[in-house]
């Protein structure tokens, strides 16, 4: 049985506590949170108890910790919790400053720990299946990527001043994709970005609406595209053209009642939210990273998968601000 520490106890925690404990080969041993009352709030939720991030890490019962934390805070406590010889999986991304999270990289790879990176959505059952498909040569060479990501609504400002900007924030998982997708990082990045729907975002510094474009050294292209509103719900889908044909990977609708009258033809909402999307993924990522831990095997998502995301994110920043693409190995 993996014991596990769970640090943080945010909304997101709330969900990777639910995971621990439903998963056969784990418990959740303790859990952290800067703010202990939430640490024993969601530690009496699971049976578990709560406890300070050190006495977690310096716990020599405790095998593995799962860092839910400001994303602030993801290097040191990647380090700390390695060097004291655990397991990680680490929410995205895994610091504010690339050059912070490549520093990481370095210091553990001299502890020989696994570290792995929470990008969810490669354990959707249907971005998945679109890879296993690709993987296959279904479609053929691919060709053309786009990726479309819209949430419900904007967050509130001051999580956005905090957050590192749509680019690290959301938009991080989309590069991601892009990078199971297509098997690898872009050479060049572009990237065009706006406050149009809460001025308050853009007055922070950031922007709610974004399209990047990416090509690749034998000049594939991807596209993706981000908004922080999309009144009609949570819009997630993947779309590949390929030399053979297309893969589709649509949104997933609140029930798949459609409704044909002579008035027209209408069918639900796309899900409202991520915890509603994405909760299966979230179970199968756990799963993949205890058969990962407890067989010896490669881990799915890597530390390297992590710091080439977050590469993307820094040059489609650079290329907002300048107004010009910017190459890859150039950040």
């Amino acid at each position: 049985m993996l014991k596990v520490g769970l640090l943080g106890a945010g909304r997101i925690a709330g969900v990777h506590a639910t995971a621990i404990s439903s998963h056969p080969g784990s418990t959740l041993a303790a859990v952290s949170d800067f703010y202990p009352e939430n640490a024993e709030k969601l530690a009496a939720q699971y049976g578990s108890v709560a406890r300070t991030t050190e006495e977690i890490i310096a716990d020599d019962s405790i095998d593995a910790v799962l860092i839910a934390t400001s994303t602030d805070t993801h290097s040191d406590l990647i380090e700390a919790a390695t060097q004291a010889g655990k397991a990680v999986l680490c929410e995205k991304p895994v610091d504010l400053s690339l050059e912070r999270a490549r520093a990481c990289q370095t210091a553990t790879a001299t502890t020989g720990k696994p570290v792995m990176i929470g990008f969810n959505r490669r354990f959707d059952p249907n971005f998945g299946a679109m890879k296993a498909a690709l993987k296959a040569g279904d479609i053929g060479k691919p060709e053309l990527l786009s990726i479309t990501s819209f949430d419900p609504a904007p967050p509130p400002v001051a999580y956005v001043k905090v957050s590192g900007g749509l680019f690290r924030d959301m938009m991080i998982h989309d590069f991601d994709m892009a990078n199971f997708m297509m098997g690898e990082p872009p050479v060049w990045v572009m990237a065009a970005g706006s406050s149009i729907v809460d001025p308050e975002i853009g007055a922070a510094g950031d922007v709610d609406t974004a399209v990047v474009t990416m090509t690749y050294a034998d000049g594939r292209i991807a596209v993706i595209k981000n908004s922080r509103r999309a009144v009609y719900g949570y819009d997630q889908r993947v779309e590949l053209l390929g030399s053979e044909g297309l893969l589709q990977a649509q949104n997933m609708l609140e029930n798949t009642v459609v409704k044909s009258t002579t008035a027209g033809v209408t069918g639900a909402k796309p899900t409202y939210f991520f915890l509603e999307r994405y909760m299966p993924s979230y179970a199968a990522e756990w799963a993949a990273f205890m058969e990962a831990i407890s067989g010896g095997g490669a881990l799915p998502v890597t530390l390297d998968d992590g710091i080439a995301a977050l590469a993307m994110a820094e040059a489609a920043t650079q290329s907002r601000k300048t107004g010009a693409p910017v190459r890859l190995a150039d950040v």
